[in-house]
């Protein structure tokens, strides 16, 4: 937001879980009055039981970045799904035809299979792809899955040899950096946030509203160990610790993705400044960019 005032910018989400509407808390959306000062793009654009790729994200990206350039102002896209990212600056091949009707039949079956037949499946007819399908959960193994059993060749073939989607974008790329033990602090203290605010009813009125918690939004961190709450299976003590757990993991996942897959001179700030010397560090990469 402070980048964003200073550039005139609109701001296009780049989180693979805030996509999905209903889910604000366990999200951590910003609160309306952001959307007010600054408009938004790409939130609450799907149900949490529909499946969101990265290929659909590219092309939907795409669009906005070009209707906001059409307006004179700068696209940011804010996130931190790197296949997002890399659907826009390295863009993945252009999905193949598959029949609609076997589609929407493997999918029924795929989202009763249990996590550890999904990645069994994955290891047996996409070895190459199994590690980094297994990062993805559950909607990126029945992806990887669901492509392989339809076209007769697997994802890492596709992504190999298919036609690319959409030409690369160039931008400049910008990563906030803290310190390990801070960053764990501040994930403690946004799961404790999350349930005063009420994460554990708005899981209730997903469920309620017909949501299982296979569906693509509700297997993220935090949606699934609620459930598992509900349903008798941990205490909400439990749940919360899990939540903590599974957030640090996947910060230290995600930090070393950052590091090995984004390029050489992507801007690294230091995220423990104050908040008007980071924008300002931003606003000069740009300008140099």
């Amino acid at each position: 937001m402070a980048v964003a005032g200073l550039l005139d910018a609109e701001i296009v989400c780049m989180d693979s879980r805030q996509i999905y509407r209903g889910m604000n808390i366990g999200t951590d959306k910003a609160s309306s009055e952001f959307y007010e000062r600054v408009p938004h793009h790409g939130l609450n654009i799907r149900a949490p039981n529909e499946v969101y790729s990265a290929g659909q994200f590219g092309r939907d990206a795409r669009r906005w970045i070009t209707e906001i350039q059409e307006r004179c102002r700068v696209p940011i896209l804010v996130g931190g799904t790197g296949f997002f990212l890399r659907a826009l600056t390295d863009p993945i091949f252009r999905e193949p035809k598959m029949d609609l009707e076997r589609l929407r039949g493997l999918r029924k079956f795929l989202a009763a299979q249990p996590l550890k037949e999904l990645e069994r499946w994955v290891v047996r007819l996409d070895p190459d792809r199994a590690a980094l399908a297994r990062q993805g959960g559950a909607q990126r193994l029945s992806r990887t899955i669901e492509l392989t059993l339809l076209t007769g060749r697997p994802l890492s073939w596709w992504h190999e040899n298919g036609e690319l989607d959409q030409e690369p974008l160039n931008g400049v790329i910008v990563v906030l950096e803290m310190d390990r033990e801070q960053l764990d602090h501040r994930i403690n203290a946004r799961v404790t946030r999350m349930v005063d605010a009420g994460l554990v009813d708005e899981v209730r009125g997903l469920l309620e509203l017909g949501y299982r918690p296979e569906d693509p939004g509700m297997s993220g961190t935090g949606y699934r160990e609620i459930c598992a709450n509900l349903r008798g299976e941990m205490s909400l003590d439990e749940a919360l610790d899990q939540m903590r757990s599974q957030t640090r993991k996947y910060a230290r996942r995600q930090l070393t993705w950052f590091r090995n897959q984004l390029p050489g001179d992507a801007v690294w700030v230091d995220a423990s400044r104050p908040l008007r010397v980071q924008a300002e560090e931003v606003v000069a990469a740009w300008s140099r960019g």
